[in-house]
């Protein structure tokens, strides 16, 4: 085992540098031979003294890499400046293992420490300067030597530089192109077709992420359907393909003379639809084909109005739609109820049938297989040629079994929601009232221009339908006020919401004042070229303002449509536009409250007690502004239309105090008018009906102010609870 000599004893600067040292630290006694060739080659390797301090030796035999010894090579002494950035801390354990550095000279900082592990064989030499030169001096063994003396030139230093590695740049964040693929087509959802179809035109990454299939899952056309070219249309068709869920070519009438060449093609890229339109397409018959039998998925089918679609089309739904809810074919001329009659048959969760305009409806086969099925929710049969005994078989079947006590059907309730059957000209009360008790879960009905209804028949389906909240009695001639009375005392009366009653020429104020009362969710009422009057008016004015004020924009609240309605004059109107912008004075801002003082006195005197109380004015803070939380949309008369709207803008952006002004302006102007067109005898006509519009909007009542917008009337005077004089309901 190689004995280990410490440095303090080695005479550095006495030895030669040409004597030879041994492997094993200690100089032998004699010179050996010099070697040739391989040797010499071998000797050069031998191993080095780490210490600077010592000369180099003779040359000896190389043992530092026999097979069959230890290997044995120092390093290099260097700087510890020069490598203490690759190195880092050299006295680190898990770095060397049991190498340990030490310093190869002894300095002033104390002596030289020998190393822990005999075994180790790397020694570093090391300062702790942190300005430290970046050049060492080479060692030296490996100076140049003189060719005379053979020792190295005085003086002569090469000067090597370290290179270390450059620091890594800051890596560039690109944020669009790190994003995963998956947000990025998130982020495109957000856009519109349109701008997503201009988006395609960046860069080709970006036309291939446009015109991915994930974005196309709901391809709705309506908006932009005339403005978007065929191929470009047929491009994103095919680029949903299978993606393709929703599918709305409404309108797109460009693709005319391409369902030819390529509808093959796109029906057999988009083979998972559910919801299919193609309402007002122009398409041919080979196509609607290849998409109704492709799609076994299909739940809604719009194929309203066109002329390709046949019974055979029908025929298809049949079979291969099985899941089908929604089928609309009105207006299709080339269908009728033979080819419905499959699909009534065969698709079981079908819920809303709209057949508008189809022929065959007087069929009892069909209306007999609808009464089986009992599933549909909605049933469009307007302006078609049913009958009283079809809407009866439809309602109650073949032969049912009747009540004795009751005399009605016992069977089961129908499940309508929708019933719509206006302009069904053959509909008399008889097949109306087979309507009564079957229809309980019946939201709206559609009874209009059905001129043979009258007052019995829609009196019994009124009072049985207690969820009943949109209803059309439009141009029904034979209508009385007792509809509305009894509209207004069923139990609908709470959830009604629309009410038409237009060119009802029988109805007025006896029965819309009662409807006013009781109908708290009203929202629409269409009452044009009817007997209504002012006191309606004035009634739907107190209720709306009675849904409360709050700080919020008005909001409209209910819509009147009362254009071409003699008994409304210009003071009706302005009742309507004063309610509107009508806040009570105890909510507006800067009101003064009473304080009631008591003082008790007592009298020395007597011992009596005198108590004195007085009002006292005190000023509370100014609460917010307060608007009304809904207000009236009127239609009226075209000359007054133009004030009308202007004033609901101004109340619909909450700047009361403008609407109050216009108001007052235009009351002004009104009466100035009249004033003026004193004479003649149109003039004293409409003189005479103002004057009885203002005696019966100033009639006397106990509540003063229940119609009042501040307690003034439209004409100046003041408001009392206006009764008509043939009215036996108020």
């Amino acid at each position: 085992m190689a004995t280990s000599v410490p440095d303090e004893i080695l005479p550095s600067s006495e030895v030669s540098p040409a004597s030879p040292i041994s492997s094993t630290g200690q100089i032998p006694l004699e010179e050996p031979p010099k070697l040739k060739g391989r040797q010499k080659l071998l000797q050069n390797l031998q191993r080095m003294s780490s210490s600077p301090t010592l000369t180099r030796r003779g040359r000896s035999a190389s043992t530092g890499y026999r097979r069959d010894h230890k290997a044995s090579l120092s390093c290099v002494s260097l700087s510890s400046a020069a490598y203490s950035p690759c190195l880092g801390n050299g006295s680190t354990s898990q770095l060397y293992g049991g190498l340990n550095p030490r310093p190869a000279t002894p300095g002033p900082s104390g002596p030289l420490e020998e190393l822990e592990d005999n075994n180790a064989r790397i020694r570093l030499v090391g300062t702790d300067t942190p300005n430290a030169s970046r050049t060492v001096p080479l060692p030296i063994d490996l100076r140049p030597v003189s060719p005379r003396s053979g020792t190295p030139f005085e003086g002569d230093v090469l000067s090597t530089e370290l290179i270390l590695p450059d620091a890594k740049p800051a890596r560039t964040i690109d944020f669009w192109g790190d994003m995963p693929r998956e947000l990025q087509v998130e982020i495109f959802r957000y856009l519109t077709p349109r701008e997503i179809v201009r988006c395609s035109a960046v860069s080709k990454m970006w036309h291939n992420m446009c015109y991915d299939g994930q974005l196309w899952c709901r391809l709705d056309a309506a908006e932009y359907y005339s403005k978007i070219p065929s191929d470009v249309l047929i491009k994103l068709i095919t680029s949903g393909g299978p993606f393709v869920r929703d599918l709305n070519l409404r309108g797109c009438i460009q693709l005319k003379n391409k369902w030819s060449s390529d509808g093959e093609r796109i029906s057999d890229m988009c083979r998972n639809l559910v919801n299919l339109s193609l309402e007002g397409c122009i398409i041919d018959k080979s196509s609607m084909h290849y998409f109704l039998s492709r799609n076994p998925r299909l739940e809604y089918i719009n194929v309203s109005g066109l002329k390709s679609v046949t019974n055979s089309a029908m025929k298809i739904i049949a079979r291969s739609c099985p899941q089908l809810g929604t089928l609309n074919v009105s207006w299709c001329s080339n269908i009728n109820t033979k080819g419905l009659l499959h699909v009534i048959q065969s698709c079981e969760r079908l819920k809303d049938l709209r057949a508008g305009e189809i022929q065959g409806f007087d069929n009892e086969d069909f209306a007999r297989a609808l009464f089986e099925r009992n599933t549909l929710e909605r049933l469009i049969m307007s302006r078609t040629d049913l009958t009283d005994q079809s809407l009866k078989v439809l309602m109650h079947g073949v032969n049912p079994d009747i009540d004795v006590l009751t005399d009605r059907a016992v069977v089961p309730p129908r499940r309508f929601k929708h019933l719509d059957l206006h302009h069904c000209a053959d509909i008399t009360d008889a097949g109306m009232k087979s309507l009564a008790h079957n229809v309980p879960d019946l939201e709206g009905l559609q009874v209009a221009q059905c001129w043979e209804l009258t007052d019995d028949a829609l009196i019994d389906v009124i009072r049985t339908t207690p969820r009943l909240s949109h209803l059309e009695l439009e141009d029904v001639d034979n209508l009385t006020n007792n509809v509305l009375v009894e509209l207004a005392k069923s139990p609908c009366a709470q959830s009604l919401e629309h009410l038409n009653i237009s060119y009802c020429e029988n109805l007025g104020d006896m029965g819309m004042l009662q409807i006013m009362k009781n109908c708290p969710k009203l929202r629409s009422v269409e009452m044009d070229n009817t007997r209504v009057s002012d006191l309606t008016l004035m009634e739907a004015s107190f209720r709306v303002r009675k849904r409360g004020y709050g700080e919020d924009i008005p909001r409209i609240g209910l819509r009147l449509v009362v254009f071409d309605c003699a008994n409304v004059t210009w003071a009706g109107i302005k009742e309507v536009l004063s309610s509107n912008a009508y806040i009570p004075r105890a909510r507006k801002p800067g009101t003064s409250a009473n304080a009631i003082v008591t003082i008790s006195q007592r009298n020395s005197d007597s011992d009596s007690v005198t108590t004195t109380t007085f009002v006292t004015p005190t000023s509370s803070p100014s609460p917010s502004p307060t608007l009304p939380a809904e207000i009236i949309q009127l239609k009226c008369f075209y000359g007054w239309q133009m004030t009308v709207d202007e004033h609901t803008k101004r109340v619909l952006r909450g700047d009361l105090n403008a609407a109050s002004r216009l108001d007052r302006k235009w009351a002004d102007y009104m009466m100035a008018t009249e004033e003026a067109g004193a004479a003649g005898a149109g003039a004293r006509r409409r003189r005479r009906r103002a004057r009885e519009a203002e005696r019966l909007y100033n009639a006397d009542e106990d509540d003063d102010d229940s119609y009042g917008v501040g307690g003034i009337s439209a004409l100046g005077s003041r408001r009392r609870r206006a009764q008509s004089g043939g009215c036996t309901v108020m």
